[in-house]
């Protein structure tokens, strides 16, 4: 792995930013990886997904799950049932982001506790300044 510090040529510069422009142009926007990590735990219908999504509009999730179809992550099934029952579960290929969605968990987790420890010392410092 290459490191901040390790200069790189111009072209594996250009390599790298299109990866990444390629992996956020498939991933973009809020949902895609909280939708993905809804859908670890097994198959899913639409109103459980948006029910464990809690804020999501029935029209974005329908979006962020076609995408998702198109970009073989999800895989949508149909069931000839009365009436039609239609779920969502991730595909094999969606595994390839099982260490990409770990890493951006635990740099969540240290980020929320960064602020939150940087909150509690703001008003500490405050105080500290009027007693002077």
């Amino acid at each position: 792995m290459i490191t901040r510090k390790e200069h790189r040529s111009k072209e594996a510069c250009t390599a790298s930013l299109n990866a990444v422009k390629d992996a956020l142009y498939v991933l973009n926007g809020k949902w895609k990886f909280p939708l993905i990590v809804s859908l670890q735990d097994g198959p899913k219908r639409f109103n459980e997904i948006q029910k464990s999504l809690e804020d999501i509009t029935p029209k974005i999730l329908s979006k962020e799950l076609k995408d998702l179809e198109l970009n073989e992550f999800v895989l949508r099934k149909v069931y000839s049932t009365t009436p039609v029952t239609v779920t969502y579960e991730l595909t094999p290929y969606s595994e390839t982001l099982d260490k990409v969605l770990e890493e951006l968990k635990n740099w969540g987790l240290q980020h929320r506790e960064r602020l939150v420890a940087s909150r509690k010392q703001k008003p500490q410092v405050k105080e500290m300044d009027l007693a002077r």
